[in-house]
């Protein structure tokens, strides 16, 4: 098959077809846009707020350039730490004259912002009057029950903060499914990177690179998971909708090496015979 090819009828689109796959004995995933959908539409939140932030500065350009400054650096580094964005709000304020807060100060401010839209999410599943379902990357938990079932240890890596993880994981259903751990973003943010969990899991199991599968939406989870060897499958979701590709999230998975990509798991069947092409081999001996 060639490379870009897209097998429409499985919605998989194939980016390496000469990739070891089916030796995975353990699977990290990212969590906003990957399993979770309660944090949908933060891009809204981040965006406005870094652009009043540059506006207010003494050198700024004109609004529409601001926000393409902008979103330039907060896509750059989505997959990251939240601080890491604020970090780099502060250098752009420091170029054009401004006095800047500390990054930990404008990422406080924009998680209350965020909070103040995702807040009836949260508690509409703590309370019931949201389904699980709704709030989940369709597929998501046959997933992770699959993959359990196989015998994969599985690790949740987050950029958001650790305490929102474990909480919204929680509340979603899915985080009895991730033995091998939970891990987000700290204050103390030299202290967590998806870097670390990844070369962890690596020696802590003692894997070769082929024994690790990976699932993100965006590019820093799939560049770490290439980095040692693993198989990479990029989730392009289209988290408003629930449904269908992001086209965005595609082009820049496939820049960071993904080797598969998929829009969810709602099509699973497909997606698990082609990640353990063994078994399928093997069902179909059977026969």
């Amino acid at each position: 098959m060639d490379p870009g090819a897209i097998v429409r009828e499985a919605v998989v689109e194939i980016i390496q077809d000469d990739i070891i796959r089916g030796r995975f004995k353990a699977a990290i995933f990212d969590f906003d846009g990957t399993i979770s959908l309660i944090r949908a539409g933060w891009q809204d939140v981040m965006y406005p707020y870094f652009v009043d932030v540059l506006a207010e500065t003494p050198h700024h350009e004109g609004r529409e350039a601001l926000e393409e400054v902008v979103r330039e650096f907060v896509d750059l580094l989505t997959g990251k730490q939240t601080i890491y964005q604020c970090i780099q709000l502060v250098e752009e304020v420091k170029k054009r004259g401004g006095v800047p807060l500390t990054p930990l100060e404008y990422k406080h401010e924009y998680l209350r912002r965020l909070w103040e839209r995702i807040e009836h999410r949260v508690h509409g599943l703590e309370d019931g009057s949201i389904e699980q379902e709704t709030m989940l990357v369709p597929g998501a938990v046959e997933l992770l029950m699959r993959l359990r079932s196989k015998g994969l240890t599985l690790y949740l890596a987050s950029g958001t903060d650790e305490p929102y993880v474990l909480h919204e994981a929680a509340v979603l259903g899915v985080a009895e499914f991730f033995d091998g751990g939970i891990y987000g973003a700290l204050d103390r943010y030299e202290d967590f990177s998806k870097e670390k969990v990844i070369r962890e899991i690596i020696a802590s199991h003692r894997l070769a690179g082929e024994e690790l599968l990976g699932f993100g939406d965006g590019y820093v989870e799939i560049e770490n998971v290439k980095s040692v060897g693993g198989y990479a499958v990029g989730v392009a979701s289209d988290e408003i909708h629930r449904a269908g590709i992001n086209e965005w999230k595609r082009e820049r998975l496939i820049g960071a090496g993904a080797d598969l990509i998929i829009p969810d798991y709602g099509r699973l069947p497909q997606l698990i015979d082609y990640l353990f092409p063994e078994e399928q081999a093997s069902r179909k001996q059977g026969r």
